[in-house]
């Protein structure tokens, strides 16, 4: 049995999560998981009408839930920033979700920038920390509008946050990790209080690990390796502002933001699940957006409710689309969103009677 919050947010974001509740409704009545969904109407269209983005009641609702499923944030008509920290990072610290996981996958050899590099070359992935750094939002300006302005914005690391991501990325590496290895990746030669801190923390949770591989990379050694030789690397934990940026350039690797997803978890609460693309206003409507990163992060959300078993099924599904190019237009198929989830749950179906 799980509840889910289901939150289709703005633009393309009800059209591509429909594709992943359809996907997720097709596997609760074949495996009878029990799964029930509410949709909650936050978004741009609430915040127009109301001046509401995401209210005490709603959030004490979304505490009843097992998960939240997140399609996209963000509308032409509303100032940058207000619905993304209203709602996104909002949901992100009131529920404690410390850890960003974010996998970069190729699924298909065409989609690879890189000149040699295959499926077996790029599947690592990013345990980014979710809730400190730079966006803890400490700071503020002193003398504003002034030829005397000064703007801070400081980089928090606390003990317990880091530690406690570091620890998640060690388990994950030991659970899901193909060697297992984990790097970790930061800037402490420059950044000698905030990231001596998480040396200090990597070099001594390491020695509870003594199986998994342990490496480290300064982030600017880090985006030149993921370009030339990202074979190397298995899962990567970072902080909040170095993960915001290579996992995009991760994304790149893989195919583009159009295949991207990400997991915000907290590992004892309520996780949320969203694809990264965002919410392609100038797209919305058309029944033409790309659902795989939509239909992969329910795959995600299914593997963190206990159901991982078909977490593989799922994105076989998403290989199987893509190898018969049963995708849409900026894909290079030629079918539309509903008919891609209609093509994915049919080879579900055709998967589970061929076991």
């Amino acid at each position: 049995m799980a509840n889910i919050a289901y939150i289709p947010g703005d633009g393309i974001g009800e059209e591509v999560t429909s594709q992943g509740i359809k996907v997720l409704e097709y596997l609760d009545g074949a495996y009878n998981l029990g799964l029930k969904f509410e949709k909650f109407d936050l978004g741009a269209e609430r915040y127009l009408k109301t001046g509401d983005i995401l209210p005490i009641a709603v959030l004490n609702k979304l505490e009843t839930f097992d998960s939240i499923y997140l399609g996209a944030v963000g509308d032409p008509r509303v100032e940058p920033g207000v619905l993304e920290k209203g709602i996104l990072l909002k949901l992100r610290f009131y529920f404690d979700q410390y850890v960003n996981l974010r996998p970069i996958k190729l699924y298909k050899e065409e989609f690879s920038p890189l000149k040699g590099k295959g499926l077996e070359d790029i599947d690592f992935t990013v345990v980014r920390e979710n809730t400190e750094g730079i966006y803890a939002g400490i700071g503020g300006f002193l003398k504003k509008d002034t030829p005397d302005e000064v703007a801070t914005q400081e980089m928090i690391s606390t003990r317990k946050g880091v530690d406690r991501v570091i620890k998640y990325a060690f388990e994950y590496a030991q659970k899901f990790g193909r060697e297992p290895k984990l790097t970790v990746c930061d800037k402490s030669n420059v950044l000698t209080y905030a990231h001596n801190l998480w040396q200090r923390s990597f070099k001594e949770m390491g020695k509870n690990y003594p199986e998994v591989e342990q490496n480290h990379f300064l982030v600017d050694a880090m985006t030149m390796k993921m370009v030339r030789n990202p074979e190397i690397f298995d899962v990567v934990v970072t902080c909040n502002i170095f993960g915001d940026i290579i996992t995009d350039l991760g994304a790149e690797l893989q195919g583009g933001m159009g295949m991207a997803v990400s997991g915000n978890i907290n590992p004892d609460s309520i996780s949320m699940f969203e694809p990264v693309h965002g919410s392609a206003p100038d797209i919305a409507g058309q029944n033409i957006a790309n659902p795989l990163a939509a239909v992969l992060a329910a795959g995600m959300m299914l593997r963190e409710l206990g159901y991982g078993n078909l977490t593989p099924k799922v994105e076989a599904a998403v290989k199987s689309a893509l190898e018969n190019n049963m995708v849409t237009a900026d894909q290079g198929g030629d079918l539309n969103t509903d008919e891609v989830g209609d093509y994915l749950v049919k080879t579900l179906k055709s998967n589970e009677e061929g076991e």
